[in-house]
């Protein structure tokens, strides 16, 4: 039997100014070595200043996920050196003194499986979480870090699609093992892959009688498979001590009644209100509450009555037209341009194929759905006589499935499509199927 445990780095990316200095947080416009400041390049002297809107939106992961959390935090010095690393130590958590981190013992749920959180502490701009070694699959992990990548997103603390902003490393044994730590792994799907050939590689040590001992190894993309870095260091190699700059922080009832009451709505609340609410199917309801963007698009556009379209136009269409962060951030599309098409949709103003190029229009210039569809002319054709000569042309060019669907009138759906055809998908579809089945005496 495999235990595998996580330790998940995520980046606040929604703070203006990094942990410990005044630094833009988002380093990603600046070229290497010019978001820096005497603070941040441990010049003698300077002084760490707690970024307070850090520590909020650290405690506020923390509640989310039913974690305890302490009436007071302390940062502590973890030295080592890197390239990176000008100070030689880095300021983070450690419970030396009791429980002084941001958050422990919480959990997620997994189908019938519940995931324990063992900590959550801060150090850079980023929160650690940390899990219990409760994973026996390595397709639970990556479940779980789906299920807490869209948390975050929901918390709206952080953005996990954006590059860098969401790791996690795997510590993973096998009965009677060493625990290994994986590392250096650039995705969720990475991440199950190599926790799935960590697991293979220590059965087949454990099969031949060889020791397998506590290391850090890193994962070798290119050819998927894990290599040994060093051995794992100790705590105690750390030299951890208190952090004589930043006093205890004390975070009181009052401020966590506050986070409390601003939390925005859990994803699961989110999609038993849709289902209860709106009658919006299980499956609907799931992949729209869990992408903040897409239920904040859902909450401005519907009013109750038209709820289950707007729900379904946003699963169907619009999410496969931004499946992307960079097309969602361009995008001009609005609330009331979803709602309009709906209403225009359900009165026969619009087919259903000329909403999507209509939509796609919204999406690029966000002009008035009115306007565009005077623009290209998108117009329903429910005009008898006009569709009538349409059917005439259709029925003439057609004459082995005029035949054909003397026999067998399912193919009158094939003349309903050439109708279609020549209309751009603007003829009324009911009006089009009676006329012909009138035409051809069905």
């Amino acid at each position: 039997m495999s235990k595998i445990g996580l330790e998940i780095h995520c980046q606040l990316t929604k703070l203006e100014s990094k942990l410990f200095c005044p630094c833009k947080a988002d380093y990603r416009e600046f070229e290497p070595n010019t978001n820096i400041c005497p603070i941040c390049m441990g010049i003698p002297g300077s002084l760490p200043l707690l970024n307070k809107s850090a520590v909020e939106k650290a405690t506020l992961i923390a509640m989310a996920l039913d974690c305890s959390t302490p009436s007071k935090i302390a940062f502590f010095r973890k030295n080592y050196f890197y390239p990176d690393l000008p100070k030689n130590f880095q300021i983070t958590q450690l419970n030396a003194y009791g429980n002084t981190s941001i958050g422990w013992e919480g959990k997620i749920s997994i189908g019938n499986s519940k995931i324990r959180i063992r900590r959550i502490r801060a150090g850079t701009p980023l929160v650690e979480i940390v899990t219990e070694p409760d994973f026996e699959t390595p397709h639970q992990v990556r479940e779980f870090l789906n299920i807490l990548s869209d948390l975050l997103e929901n918390l709206n603390v952080s953005d996990p699609g954006l590059e860098g902003a969401m790791r996690a490393d795997a510590n993973v044994s096998i009965e009677g093992g060493s625990k290994v730590e994986i590392k250096n792994i650039g995705s969720f799907h990475d991440l199950e892959k190599a926790v799935h050939f960590e697991i293979t590689r220590q059965q087949s040590l454990a099969e031949r009688k060889i020791e397998i001992i506590q290391e850090t190894r890193h994962w070798d993309d290119g050819r998927k498979i894990t290599v040994s870095a060093r051995t794992k260091e100790e705590e105690a190699e750390y030299r951890y001590h208190l952090e004589a700059d930043i006093p205890w922080v004390r975070i009181d009832d009052n401020t966590k009644n506050q986070l409390q009451v601003h939390m925005p709505e859990s994803i699961s609340s989110k999609k038993e209100r849709y289902i209860s609410k709106y009658g919006i199917t299980s499956q609907v309801a799931d992949i729209l509450s869990s992408d903040r963007y897409f239920s904040e698009l859902f909450e401005k556009a519907n009013n109750e009555t038209n709820a289950k379209d707007i729900a379904n136009m946003i699963t169907t269409d619009i999410m496969g037209l931004l499946d992307t962060r960079e097309k969602r951030e361009v995008s001009k599309l609005e609330g009331d341009h979803i709602s309009d098409l709906v209403e225009y949709i359900k009165s026969n103003k619009i087919t259903r194929a000329s909403a999507k190029l209509a939509l796609d229009e919204v999406i690029k210039n966000g002009k008035q759905l009115s306007e565009i569809i005077e623009d290209l002319d998108l117009g329903h054709v429910s005009d008898e006589v006009t569709l009538s000569d349409i059917i005439t042309e259709v029925l003439n060019e057609e004459a082995k499935a005029v035949e054909d669907a003397k026999q067998n009138p399912d193919i009158v759906n094939f003349l309903v499509g050439k109708v279609m055809q020549k209309t751009h998908g603007k003829a009324d579809p009911e009006l089009t199927l009676a006329l012909l089945k009138k035409n051809l005496g069905l």
